[in-house]
């Protein structure tokens, strides 16, 4: 693409939204690399002169980070300090047609499947013998994989659908392949994302493979954690934890969102499970799994939510007694079949009610924690900040678990395991020594 300054293109990659968006940019920018066209993430240095923003359409907070982004980049074009913006990713998928109107600085937008088009634009070949080739935005001792794209669930509130289709898998094979990959590049762990992991397999062998894929990635030599992210809870395939139990570099670890433990919300978020049949479902998991990390995100203030739902949720989790939860605020989200449904609780309540919520987890956290201290924990060093290393356990993913605090005058190189001892607990956080 010839820029008016006739300089040689630089392209920028702002990813907003979750890892799986993360992993699109990832791929993008290996792509542009492979087409010899310079590309950064997340640039500081402001000396590129085109930008992809790759936006987030999931919840209403969301939505509002991504046009706020797109209209910063819009405002440096007009200034002259940037010659192209170009928007990708599921806000620009399910609103194009408004945003080209509202937005039309902007010189060309693109949905979640369009990346040879998106390369097209760039003037740059799309080369399918790159499959899983990508320019990591993480730091080189983790990753994100991505096993499958889209979703076949039907849950009320959720647009995902909308944005990223049906569930398709990708092929062992190739998995395996990109994960050989990445350990030579010197990647420690990966975490398996997907929209729904435990349906993955379904579409391409016609039964539920996760737990083979497992083992096939747990024989890639260097790999030395791998983790699950976004697991559904209905229908759960209990063999997925045969290969966390059998294998030593399988995280004991499960990301499961359970969105609520009301029966009544349940139904109506259409979760296809009721309370009773998630704790048996956490029971089995623990009984197969002792000492296992379970982590959920839950929904505050979804239409209908009564105290007494609130309630139960928070008796709920005073029982389960979850090692890590999330909460999110219900968005009312068009096209949704809860959009159907009157909006009936007010923002600042449902914020009240998340709150409410959290501070129940946050007792569970805390005593949980407070039970670590005096053991020695296998610690992945993710950086040093502030003058202290920062690192995590099994039991902890990144950005949104636990991390140990360690400090120390010795070296500590980033991206290396050591040996942690426990002497502080916190709400959130440990602190230790290196052993």
């Amino acid at each position: 693409m010839k820029a008016r300054t006739l300089k040689k293109d630089k392209v920028n990659i702002i990813t907003l939204g979750c890892s799986k968006n993360m992993v699109d940019s990832e791929v993008l920018s290996g792509q542009l690399f492979a087409n010899d066209i310079e590309v950064v993430h997340e640039n500081s240095k402001l000396d590129h002169n085109i930008v992809v923003v790759n936006t987030c359409g999931f919840i209403d907070k969301a939505k509002e980070e991504s046009i706020n982004t797109i209209l910063d980049q819009v405002a440096l074009k007009k200034k002259g300090k940037l010659d192209k913006v170009f928007v990708t990713g599921c806000l620009s998928h399910r609103y194009r047609e408004d945003l080209e109107k509202e937005i039309p600085e902007v010189d060309a937008w693109f949905g979640t499947m369009e990346l040879p088009l998106i390369l097209k634009e760039l003037e740059a070949d799309y080369k399918s013998e790159l499959l899983g080739e990508r320019l990591l935005a993480t730091p080189k001792h983790y990753a994100y994989l991505k096993i499958s794209e889209g979703c076949n669930r039907t849950c009320s509130f959720c647009a995902i659908p909308l944005m990223r289709g049906g569930h398709v898998s990708r092929p062992i094979e190739e998995l395996v392949k990109e994960a050989e990959a990445l350990v030579k590049k010197g990647v420690k762990e990966v975490m398996l994302i997907a929209q729904e992991l435990t349906y993955y397999g379904l579409d391409l062998y016609k039964k539920r493979q996760l737990g083979e894929l497992l083992y096939r990635l747990s024989d890639v030599e260097g790999l030395e954690w791998i983790r699950l992210h976004y697991a559904y809870p209905s229908k759960f395939p209990i063999e997925v934890l045969d290969a966390m139990r059998d294998r030593k570099n399988i995280c004991n670890y499960l990301d499961m969102p359970l969105q609520h433990a009301s029966n009544n919300m349940l139904k109506a978020m259409k979760r296809q499970i009721t309370r009773e049949e998630m704790e048996e479902l956490i029971a089995a998991i623990r009984e197969k799994v002792p000492g296992i990390c379970l982590r959920t995100t839950l929904i505050a203030g979804f239409p209908g939510e009564t105290r007494e739902d609130v309630e139960e949720l928070k008796d709920f989790l005073r029982r389960m007694r979850f090692d890590r939860v999330g909460i999110f605020t219900y968005s009312h989200e068009e096209n949704t079949s809860a959009y159907d449904l009157v909006d009936d609780v007010p923002a600042d309540e449902k914020e009240a009610r998340a709150q409410e919520i959290m501070e129940v987890q946050q007792e569970i956290s805390l005593e949980k924690n407070q039970e670590k201290v005096g053991q020695v924990f296998k610690v992945l060093i993710d950086k040093r900040e502030a003058g202290r290393y920062l690192g995590r356990t099994e039991f902890d993913s990144v950005e949104v678990d636990n991390e140990v605090v360690i400090n120390t005058n010795r070296k500590l190189p980033i991206g290396e395991f050591v040996q942690v001892k426990i002497t502080k607990a916190f709400d959130y956080d440990l602190e230790g020594e290196v052993v």
